[in-house]
């Protein structure tokens, strides 16, 4: 799936954590990708980074991994070390908390087991240093990495949504995902999934967020080995039901921790908000317009609700289609539409792509076509030989010939949107 980040929030915090947590997904294969890294500061786009991430955006730190980077500043007081259990939220004190407090308080919240490759890090690291601890887990039926990282998240943005709103199945493969609100306003997320969305190891993730109002956000994660990646399955599913992850990840330690870390000094501005949510048609919109350009021979048999992508079936198998529309990318021609590229008598540019969708897929073909009309508005769509972007490939070729997807990328249609 294409992965467009947001330059100034998302690539200093999540992009960071997204790199260090490994190849859950592969973010360069595409235009989509190449746009996000030159400009992606649009709402839309920025869910998709979320969701690039996968089980990663669930999970903001992974065994072996580093954490987000928060924002810099002036570190705010900090929590007493002695007692973090017993202190109220939102009451912070100057004194630190030690990683090996961190670790104290995971161990006791977990069930009786055997615990070791314990490594934390507490609050008295700096402030450009957000605390975690993780360790490896056994409670007699195998070892088992579990993982806690705390961070701020401001309410109502882009982010807490995308932290607290279960992934679509069709980009992120998983078993089950619910998000409820507890009785104090905190938004909790259970999620059982996968650590590779390729499947190809049956390494299980099991996590839980909670965001609370106050934009304490808690980030629990736990798999069926004692590592994220590259460490043999050691028991069936992760030690944790949804009842203990949701136990562990609300427990008071953990918000009393968040309380101490520095408040964001950047935080956006209410026009900025209000500019990246209008600066692009919605899903509905775009689907709603590319559905009439589509070859008659084709049903479209699934759709995205919150990502602009549809499932195509010709009776030849499914095939995944995604397209995205983009204002003001004239100040990046140049990087999309390189070498090879055409140029049309109206100015238009288009370029051709094609990519083999997927790390590990064997198979897979994604045929992508991108254009560019002069004053900078963008659509680019693309085509896969599958029925998800992370699937097996269930035909030979896309359901959409080359031609066809450039019709659709320069059709006059898309000028409503202009």
């Amino acid at each position: 799936m294409p992965v467009e980040h947001d330059e100034e929030h998302f690539e200093g915090r999540l992009g960071h954590a997204l790199h260090d947590l490994g190849d859950r997904f592969e973010a360069d294969r595409t235009a989509l990708a190449d746009a996000g890294r030159a400009r992606g500061r649009r709402l839309r786009l920025r869910r998709r980074a979320a969701v690039a991430g996968g089980a990663a955006g669930i999970a903001l730190i992974g065994v072996g991994g580093a954490l987000l980077v928060p924002w810099g500043g002036t570190p705010a007081p900090r929590p007493s070390g002695s007692d973090v259990a017993q202190q109220p939220s939102g009451t912070p004190t100057a004194t630190p908390v030690t990683g090996s407090r961190l670790i104290e308080a995971l161990e006791g919240l977990l069930p009786e087991g055997e615990f070791s490759a314990q490594e934390a890090r507490g609050t008295d690291e700096g402030p450009m240093l957000p605390p975690y601890v993780r360790l490896v887990f056994d409670d007699g039926k195998g070892p088992a990495a579990v993982a806690v990282g705390l961070d701020r998240i401001e309410p109502g943005s882009d982010r807490a949504r995308e932290t607290t709103d279960c992934p679509d199945k069709a980009l992120v493969p998983h078993d089950s995902c619910v998000t409820d609100r507890l009785p104090d306003g905190s938004l909790l997320k259970l999620f059982q999934g996968y650590e590779y969305p390729d499947r190809r190891a049956d390494t299980k993730l099991w996590s839980a967020d909670l965001l609370t109002p106050t934009g304490q956000h808690i980030s629990l994660s736990e798999w069926n080995a004692a590592a994220e990646k590259d460490a043999p399955i050691s028991r069936p599913t992760p030690p944790l039901s949804t009842a203990g992850l949701k136990e562990l990840v609300t427990a008071q330690v953990w918000r009393t921790v968040v309380d101490s870390l520095p408040e964001n000094p950047k935080k956006p501005t209410t026009a900025a908000t209000q500019d990246d949510a209008t600066g692009e048609p919605g899903t509905e919109a775009v689907l709603g317009t590319l559905r009439p350009l589509l070859p008659e021979n084709v049903d479209v048999v699934d759709k995205g609700s919150d990502y602009t992508y549809l499932v195509l079936d010709d009776g030849k198998g499914r095939s995944y289609v995604q397209i995205d529309v983009q204002h003001g990318m004239g100040d990046v021609a140049d990087e999309l539409f390189g070498g090879g590229s055409e140029t049309l008598p109206d100015g238009t540019k288009v370029a051709f792509r094609e990519s083999g969708g997927d790390k590990g897929v064997a198979g897979a073909v994604m045929w992508t076509v991108d254009t560019l009309r002069t004053d900078g508005f963008r659509v680019v769509v693309s085509a896969l030989n599958a029925g998800t972007q992370h699937g097996a490939p269930t035909r030979k070729a896309p359901a959409l010939t080359k031609d066809q997807l450039r019709e659709i990328a320069l059709s006059p249609e898309w000028d409503r949107y202009r």
